[in-house]
């Protein structure tokens, strides 16, 4: 062995003890005729002392930063500890060295506070994981990992590989594809996720069935998106949505307990798609703070468990109110002191291009109960008082309010919602707040195709209620502008999705298990009996040999990973993570391949394009 010890681990207790060490140089300081040495391995920082014998050696072959250096000698106590490392109460007096590689100087400082931009760092991604900022991240990655698997080995679940070459059954997001060299013009496709075979698991009878896959998905890359990115993902046979929902409970508190040490005893709050949607804005609502939406003009409230409101702001004469399709208000607690100045830079945050607003409504309910607003000239203090109570503003509160189209304006109040709960210091990185978001609709309307598609995805099963009303009526939409009036838009999904403060973390269902009702719902999706067999007949096949009820969830691993460590971004916690281009930058990859291999393939480019 190269080492006796890490750098980690010795303590005074090991004082006069010969130790071996190896690792790579942080730091070099001469002074006079000693030099010290920061030596670093994963697990962490150990002082070197050479004395003046072994430092006129030092002279003839410097040491520096990033060299592995193997090191023999004596531990002791040191004289000017150091608290801030679990080391510091001793140094190695050394006695024999040995440079084992030396180093080019590195493109950026290898600590936290490093001076490498993302790009170079990405490009030399292996000197960045040496960084403990980096270390700690792909730990805790490593607990999350590990507890994952403690708690489902315990609960009876059965770790099983599937396929990562399957058939493209483009559904969601783009597949990425694999030229078969063996079969010339056909291709496999990486699977977006394991979902078909964990379902066929469930028919072969592995009733609780789980893995920690990549999944890929070859998509216009979004804010913090990955091209290939990890699921924990599970399936179990013979259950209900409450089955599953308590048993995946279980599953992220037994996580909090074991990487973060939090007793996450409280229970988890449930809520309904459409009360998140009105409430939040949005449906995966960040319930650390309340702030939450008043609908000022309810005639236009789908979910219809507001009373109607319209009395507030109609008659007024102000034409953005009376012309808007919705007029979205929140009270923002404490703010009326908030100045001119402060309230014209969040309505130019609202007139952003990511925003889309054209403007925003301001009442600043002061102290003494008097209002003042920026439409004084339309409403009376009566009408803003009890704009004011339906908002539920109390004193030193101010009002914000948006108006115009339905779905834009519900995510502008949403994302301004978020954007001041972060700037009054509401979303707490050290406080988390788990949801459960129920009773999705099944279908979403495609106005550009005339059809309905899946809001989860086709293998979503109806709530067991609604499931005569998607068999017993005709998909076909015969009048577009009335596409709510059709009994599929009231259909609500067997679905869940569990949220961790503002993030959706995991989503699942129970799903369809009979043959009919599967290819009624691929009809529904404007499938053929063709398509439908092409591409999902082995399901379908299975399904006609005692398909058992079966249901189940994904949960996001890199993104669980980002919110327990406190980070906006899942690149942090990805040992060698894509830019935000889908590239890897220190493989140079995507990249071209040879002539010979294209032919083997079968594969001719387009010669302008390959240009």
């Amino acid at each position: 062995m190269f080492r006796s010890h890490t750098c980690g681990e010795l303590r005074l207790q090991n004082v006069n003890s010969q130790v071996t060490l190896a690792g790579w140089v942080q730091t070099v300081r001469k002074f006079g005729s000693i030099t010290f040495v920061d030596l670093r391995d994963r697990y962490g920082i150990t002082q070197l002392l050479f004395g003046e014998e072994l430092n006129a050696m030092l002279d003839e072959n410097p040491l520096g930063r990033e060299f592995v250096l193997q090191v023999t000698g004596i531990v002791s106590e040191r004289s000017n500890k150091n608290k801030n490392i679990p080391t510091g109460d001793i140094e190695i007096n050394v006695e024999s060295f040995k440079i084992l590689n030396k180093s080019a100087v590195p493109p950026f400082t290898i600590q936290d506070d490093t001076d490498g931009g993302d790009d170079l760092r990405m490009k030399y991604r292996f000197l960045d994981l040496r960084r403990n900022a980096v270390k700690k991240n792909l730990e805790l990655r490593y607990a999350v990992n590990r507890a994952t698997r403690d708690y489902l080995h315990q609960q009876g679940f059965m770790d099983i590989e599937t396929p990562f070459l399957i058939k493209s059954t483009p559904e969601g997001a783009r597949d990425f594809v694999v030229p078969s060299r063996m079969n010339p013009g056909q291709f496999y496709a990486l699977p977006q996720s394991p979902q078909t075979f964990k379902q066929l698991l469930m028919v072969s009878g592995y009733d609780r069935y789980y893995q920690i896959v990549k999944c890929f998905r070859d998509e216009d890359l979004r804010a913090d998106r990955q091209p290939e990115f990890t699921q924990i993902d599970c399936e179990m046979a013979f259950v209900e949505q409450e089955d599953i929902l308590n048993m995946f409970e279980g599953l992220i508190k037994y996580i909090f307990k074991a990487v973060k040490n939090i007793d996450y005893t409280e229970a988890v709050e449930r809520m309904t798609w459409e009360d998140a949607m009105w409430n939040y804005g949005n449906d995966k609502p960040d319930i650390r703070f309340d702030m939450k939406v008043a609908n000022l003009k309810s005639a236009f409230n789908k979910a219809g468990s507001i009373v109607a409101t319209g009395e507030l702001i109609n008659g007024a004469g102000f034409g953005v109110f009376d012309n808007a399709e919705t007029v979205l208000a929140i009270a923002v607690p404490g703010a009326s002191e908030y100045t001119r100045k402060q309230i014209d830079e969040l309505t130019d945050w609202v007139k952003r291009p990511q925003v889309g607003m054209q403007g925003m409504v301001n009442i600043k309910c002061n102290a003494d109960g008097t209002f003042k607003s920026s439409v004084d000239k339309f409403f009376s203090e009566d009408k803003l008082k009890a704009i004011a109570a339906f908002a539920n503003a109390k004193p030193g509160d101010l009002i914000l309010i948006l108006a115009g189209p339905e779905e834009r304006t519900r995510k502008a109040i949403s994302d301004l919602r978020l954007e001041l709960g972060e700037r009054l210091g509401l979303r707490k990185k050290n406080e988390y707040r788990l949801l459960w978001v129920l009773d999705f609709p099944l279908f979403e309307y495609a106005e550009e195709d005339n059809r309905w598609v899946a809001r989860h995805h086709p293998f979503t099963s109806p709530k067991p209620s609604h499931i005569e009303v998607m068999i017993n009526n005709d998909p076909v939409i015969e009048n577009a502008a009335e596409y709510l009036k059709h009994p599929y838009s009231n259909i609500k999904a067997n679905a869940y999705d569990m949220v961790l403060n503002g993030n959706e973390i995991g989503g699942g269902s129970i799903r369809i298990f009979q043959r009919e009702l599967q290819e009624k719902m691929f009809s529904a999706l404007g499938m053929s009996k063709e398509e439908a067999l092409h591409k999902f007949g082995f399901l379908l096949g299975a399904f006609e040999y005692g398909a058992p009820p079966h249901g189940g969830i994904a949960f996001g691993f890199d993104r669980l990973c980002a919110i327990l460590g406190g980070s906006e971004s899942i690149r942090d916690f990805i040992a060698f993570p894509k830019n935000n281009s889908g590239r890897d930058v220190m493989l140079d990859a995507p990249a071209t391949i040879d002539d010979k291999q294209l032919q083997e393939l079968q594969i001719q480019l387009d010669l302008e394009k390959k240009a």
